[in-house]
């Protein structure tokens, strides 16, 4: 079990004024003020960072500021602790500075350039052992300087492993975390997919659902249902529901098998409090009561999942003026305190506005695997893109062989690459097979012993691993034929199950592309009101002139032209509808027509009172709380686009989000004392995936009516308003070892 240093007694040196890195490069000369500003300037190019300006110029200003870096010891970035822009030490940078103190005095008066030609001459013991030594930004630094083969070469000397049910990260191995996940939750689509990625060899890592639904009953379901399947498969591996964190502690406690426990992190503590909901006094909470209470507390001491990715902390615009990889290695440095039993990071799962292209995404995942393995993490990846990048599936596959070469313990298995909950594209139960067999890698070896027994995989005389007769046959752990296509029947963009060796057959990949193409053209489509007959609106506009700018920059899409406010004026109304397009035009045109009526009346017979619903193109989440603070209404519905997911139907999915503004102390008191932000002043709850193939719009408009009520009945929104709800104690499920 770790040893959770408290948070006082974590020695950091205080905090230093900002001083000028200067050279003379090629007869120009160059300055950089302060240490954030050289780390910016020394990365590559991404579209997040040049956002924020924090990117270098040009190649050459780029080169100068590694020249820098490469120059300073660890002792000098140490001694240098990067600081909240109001000049505080935040948690999360606290957390970094408890490391290993007799590995850093090895190697504190090392330049970052010395510490990195060590790296690469050293065997891979003493790479594991200086990287305990190393904080997050030191472990950034060296990843500015390092090139494609060095990110590659060095994190493969530093691979580690995790043992829970199955021992993951073994040299050899490639796991993967199979992902079932579903737009409402589907039970029979869960059994469908998890079936289906069992036969092809996935799930050895963990079988985890992120929910459409993050409520204590809802997450308790999902957790029981997946110990079932793993009881009457037999697979040996271990189960999570990514849910927040609070609701899974609340889950485990009502006696639900949570096994593994997660939750996403954030390199500031702005970002992790004040937009995650979580702060290190309730990590440090989560792991104990694990420790305590978690079913597998008497096999492992490894039971933490942690998900990160370079970006969240930029897009919500807390990055206290830091880059994003200096950021994201500030996030496996908190991750470092639990010796969790996996980490990933899900770099390109935002957007364009953080990584635009295959190269962006390509080398920041590299670099995000490099620093995690360095400093001491499980490190499994989940390169990604969405439909509103100019990421390609070729690019995703370029990332997933480079890191495959620099030994990830795992990817994820999505079926057929699409996510038909969160609406992104990532590696898929083939992709992971592929990558055995081009790497000569095997499942983990507990999980294979099982795999063996039902024909997924075969022995050969000399040793080597084949794909055996009932590898990708899903049927093998159904009754009957019928009970299969029973379950089949509620599995979206389902294309097909038959295979060319490890890869989809090719009319399964043809029916894949063709459906991305068009959820690529419902990226291009702009909200049209003439496709919302019979509907009345008063239009606003964002900042966002166009759909470029708005896919670019989402600061831009959260805020009211300064010419359309002008007129308005507060309403005191109980509810506002905000409709906007978001990422995809065609979800409003598709659901805004049956959803709203309604929803009006649904609000109407409650006795509410309802402003002229709004028309907002170009909009984002946050757009909700400019809307409230001018017309000061007690809830902000917003209706929104979501980004277009793997088939015709999903690219028309959208989100209602609610925005309740504490408006008397009371309620601001409550809210701020449950979630630790002493500067929030809206809560927001979501109902996700309102389409014909999820939640179908006619039965949506009655769902967020009735969401609404709750809401303001309760004063209360978000995780706070599900821990309003009570349910029946029951005993504790203790899963087998």
């Amino acid at each position: 079990m770790a040893t959770l240093t408290s948070l006082a007694d974590i020695a950091v040196p205080a905090p230093l004024p900002d001083e000028d890195y200067t050279i003379s490069l090629m007869d120009r000369a160059f300055t950089f003020h302060g240490l954030k500003a050289l780390l910016g300037a020394a990365d590559i190019s991404k579209a997040g960072d040049r956002m924020a300006a924090l990117t270098a110029a040009d190649e050459m200003t780029r080169e100068a500021a590694r020249a820098i870096l490469s120059g300073l010891t660890l002792q000098h970035i140490h001694d240098h602790p990067l600081t909240t822009t109001d000049g505080r030490i935040d948690s999360i940078m606290r957390v970094n500075y408890d490391i290993d103190r007799e590995a850093f005095e090895t190697i504190a008066t090392l330049t970052v350039g010395e510490l990195k030609d060590l790296l690469l001459r050293a065997a891979a013991p003493e790479v594991r052992r200086l990287g305990r030594g190393l904080t997050g930004v030191m472990a950034a630094a060296l990843a500015k300087l390092m090139d494609v083969h060095e990110l590659i070469l060095v994190a493969r000397k530093a691979k580690r492993s995790a043992q829970a049910r199955t021992l993951v990260g073994a040299q050899g191995t490639l796991s993967s975390r199979l992902q079932p996940n579903h737009p409402t939750d589907d039970l029979s689509c869960v059994s469908a997919l998890v079936y289906t990625g069992l036969s092809m060899g996935s799930g050895d890592a963990l079988l985890g659902i992120n929910p459409s639904i993050d409520t204590v009953e809802n997450v308790t379901a999902l957790l029981t249902h997946l110990d079932r399947l793993r009881r009457e498969t037999g697979a040996p591996t271990q189960i999570c529901v990514l849910a927040h964190m609070k609701t899974q502690m609340a889950s485990l406690q009502d006696g639900a098998p949570l096994e593994i426990l997660f939750q996403s992190l954030a390199g500031t503590e702005r970002t992790l409090t004040d937009e995650f909901d979580v702060t290190v006094d309730l990590l440090d909470e989560a792991y104990h009561l694990m420790a305590t209470q978690g079913p597998l507390r008497e096999t492992t001491s490894q039971f933490m999942y942690f998900e990160t990715g370079q970006g969240s902390e930029l897009t919500y615009a807390k990055h206290e003026d830091m880059d994003m990889t200096t950021c994201e290695a500030l996030c496996y440095g908190l991750a470092r305190r639990y010796d969790p039993f996996m980490v990933n990071n899900v770099t390109g799962f935002i957007g364009p506005e953080t990584h635009l292209d295959n190269i962006e995404m390509i080398l920041s995942n590299l670099q995000d695997h490099f620093m995690g393995k360095l400093m001491g993490l499980p490190m499994g990846m989940a390169p990604c893109y969405t439909m509103h990048s100019d990421i390609s599936i070729e690019g995703h596959q370029i990332a997933t062989e480079l890191l495959a070469a620099a030994g990830a313990n795992y990817f994820m298995d999505v079926f057929l690459t699409v996510d038909r909950m969160l609406a992104y594209f990532d590696t898929s139960g083939h992709d992971d097979q592929t990558l055995r067999e081009i790497h000569n890698a095997r499942p983990a070896a507990e999980y294979l012993a099982w795999a063996k027994t039902r024909g997924i995989f075969t022995e050969m005389e000399d040793g080597t691993i084949e794909r055996g007769p009932n590898w990708g046959n899903p049927r093998i752990f159904c009754g009957s034929e019928s009970e299969f296509d029973r379950l089949l029947e509620r599995v979206p963009a389902a294309y097909g199950f038959d295979s060319a060796g490890p890869r989809p057959a090719n009319h399964v990949s043809r029916e894949i592309r063709a459906n991305l193409a068009i959820g690529r053209q419902a990226i291009a489509a702009e909200l049209d009101e003439a496709r919302l007959p019979d509907l009345t609106f008063r239009r606003l506009k964002t900042r966002a002139s166009d759909k470029q700018t708005h896919l670019g920059n989402p600061d831009i899409g959260a805020y009211l032209d300064k010419e359309c406010i002008v007129d308005l004026a507060p309403e005191g109304m109980d509810v506002q509808i905000v409709v906007s397009d978001g990422l995809s035009a065609e979800a409003i045109h598709h659901n805004i027509p049956d959803l709203l009526p309604i929803l009006l009346d649904g609000l109407l017979a409650h006795g509410l009172s309802v402003g002229q619903p709004i028309l907002l193109p170009f909009g984002r989440v946050k757009v909700a709380e400019a809307v409230g603070e001018l017309l000061q209404p007690k809830l902000v519905i917003s209706l929104i686009g979501e980004r277009p997911g793997g088939d015709a139907r999903a690219s028309r999915s959208m989100s209602a989000y609610f925005a309740y503004r504490l408006a008397d102390e009371e309620s601001l008191a409550k809210a701020r004392a449950y979630s630790g932000n002493s500067d929030m002043s809206y809560e927001y709850s979501v109902i996700s995936n309102i389409y014909d193939g999820g939640l179908p719009p006619l039965e949506a408009g009655s769902i967020i009516a009735e969401k609404a009520v709750r809401i303001l009945k309760t004063c209360a929104a978000g995780n706070r308003l599900e821990a309003m709800k009570t349910s029946a104690p029951r005993e504790p499920v203790l899963s087998e070892a």
